[in-house]
């Protein structure tokens, strides 16, 4: 199947726009270009902590935001909610090493999870699914 952005309501295309939130750097620049190569997403803004992130998304009001737990300032579990509250229709992936924390983060607002190993074969599809959900698309 042939990836494409997703078509509005008008017969425009418009990409997923999308923040990556977190503290390691080669990492976010690894999702920005995976995302970027892939041809579905926009990354508009990028942040090293939960903190910064908060802000990001107010600024930005993205479609979805990828989010670490892990994170110097503010972790992924104390943004989440802020992010949901100043962002309501903004979807959270929250990628993270802690398999065992699954079923918590979703019952905390996550809309999905992504274990970071798996972040290179399943962000992109995870985010797409995520992005589709309950027609996403606001202009």
């Amino acid at each position: 199947m042939e990836r494409q952005p997703r078509t509005t309501t008008n017969g425009t295309t418009r990409l997923c726009r999308v923040v990556v939130i977190d503290d390691e750097a080669d990492l976010r620049m690894l999702m920005r270009v995976m995302l970027r190569a892939d041809g579905r997403f926009e990354v508009v803004g990028e942040a090293g902590n939960g903190l910064a992130g908060v802000a990001a998304v107010a600024a930005l009001q993205p479609d979805v935001v990828v989010l670490d737990l892990s994170m110097p300032v503010m972790d992924g579990l104390v943004a989440l909610p802020l992010i949901k509250n100043s962002s309501p229709d903004c979807r959270v992936v929250v990628c993270s090493a802690h398999r065992d924390r699954e079923a918590l983060l979703l019952a905390a607002g996550a809309d999905a999870y992504v274990e970071k190993l798996e972040l290179p074969m399943h962000l992109a599809e995870v985010l797409d699914e995520v992005c589709r959900r309950d027609s996403l698309v606001r202009l």
